[in-house]
């Protein structure tokens, strides 16, 4: 059945002050890289901005009741996590957030513990609070990832570990964590007095056949020993409109959140932003399980492309998120050589090495655009590697 909305429409997004479009100056440069999408937004989220903008006065704002019901009914209906709405502790961003709970939480010199390959903001928002990294590697196996849990209940043990973030689903490998993969990693942070921060960002972006699981729904001692940070950026393509959340059920802990985030100077999320979650969350259940169709089928037609024309060049089976993950190893080169030599081709990826030292070799790439586009990307990015493999 075909979808009701038009993913497959070109939007010129250059001279936009894009980041993604216009970090050059030519124009044939296709970028697969920052994890913002090329697709409008949906149709009941553009009539709730215009309704705003007609009105014509764009103060400071605060989230009235509606904001908090809207979140509270969407994760509740498609999730099955209950919160309550004086647990949320809106924020401009996942990022902010991040930072913002290892302040409160942790004190300089404590250690943070995740999962690498992992995000690159994960490694700032710890440093920039002065504190120290503990990385629990994933184990790359069958060209896919899994937990080292002996290695995190080992890492966990440390006294200096005093928080976790957990990346669900995981960026940039993929993995959806599953509920017993997630029991794990709670009771090895409960057993050790392991605070866990989720970052579930991407929640909204599952492959069929895979299911998310908050970390925080699993069993009441998980949801009072995490807090969780969520924003509609990734799944409604809202990154610009600087709006997120976090959920705080520990009284004592939102407190401690709450003073950092006006400390940081962050807590305060513009009317735009506002509106766009309560229409996305409220509206917007059916356009987003059509972008979910969507974005499969840019995933298998990118997985059919490496293992037809580029099969030395294995992409890592992908279970949420629309963010491919390639071994380019076999070129043996750094991961930001690789994105010279695409960038070359006229073609702008990841390079792995910012995720960690286990990221290096491999290229992550943004599918999250109308076919059209990503298949001239993938020409380009064929042709790039295979005569950078002529010529090892």
């Amino acid at each position: 059945m075909p979808s009701k909305y038009d993913f497959d429409a070109l939007v010129s997004r250059r001279s936009t002050q894009s980041v993604k479009w216009d970090f050059t100056s030519d124009e044939k440069m296709i970028p697969l890289w920052v994890a913002d999408m090329d697709f409008k937004a949906a149709p009941q989220i553009i009539e709730a901005l215009q309704k705003r903008l007609e009105h014509s006065v764009f103060g400071y704002s605060e989230p009235s009741a509606s904001y908090y019901e809207s979140i509270v009914k969407w994760f509740d209906g498609r999730h099955g996590l209950k919160i309550r709405p004086g647990w949320i502790l809106p924020v401009t961003g996942v990022v902010a957030a991040l930072t913002a709970v290892i302040k409160a939480l942790a004190q300089s010199g404590d250690n943070v513990l995740f999962q690498t390959p992992v995000y690159n903001c994960f490694f700032s928002s710890v440093l920039n609070n002065g504190c120290a990294i503990q990385t629990n590697p994933l184990k790359r196996e069958n060209n896919s990832y899994a937990i080292n849990f002996e290695d995190l209940a080992r890492k966990a043990a440390d006294p200096k570990v005093k928080l976790m973030i957990l990346c669900n689903p995981h960026n940039p490998v993929g993995r959806v964590w599953s509920k017993a993969e997630l029991e794990k990693i709670g009771r090895i942070c409960l057993d050790n007095k392991v605070f866990v921060i989720a970052d579930e960002i991407h929640c909204e972006l599952i492959r069929p056949g895979f299911t998310y699981t908050p970390f925080a729904s699993i069993c009441e001692d998980f949801l009072l020993n995490s807090v969780t940070c969520t924003s509609p950026s990734k799944a409604f393509n809202l990154a610009g409109l600087q709006c997120a959340n976090i959920f705080a059920a520990d009284k004592g802990v939102r407190s401690k959140i709450e003073k950092a985030l006006h400390e940081n100077e962050v807590s305060m999320i513009g009317p735009f932003g506002i509106d766009a979650l309560t229409a996305a969350y409220n509206q917007c259940g059916d356009w987003l399980d059509q972008l979910n169709i969507y974005l499969n089928e840019n995933y298998l037609m990118l997985k059919d492309f490496f293992q037809t024309q580029l099969p030395q060049f294995p992409v890592t089976p992908l279970e949420g998120t629309y963010l491919a993950w390639a071994d380019c190893s076999i070129l043996g080169k750094t991961s930001q050589e690789i994105s010279d030599l695409l960038l070359k081709e006229g073609v702008r990826i990841n390079p792995g090495s910012i995720y960690g030292k286990e990221g290096e070799g491999f290229i992550r790439i943004n599918f999250a655009c109308p076919k059209g586009t990503l298949k001239e990307g993938l020409l380009r990015i064929k042709s790039a590697l295979l005569n950078a493999l002529k010529g090892k």
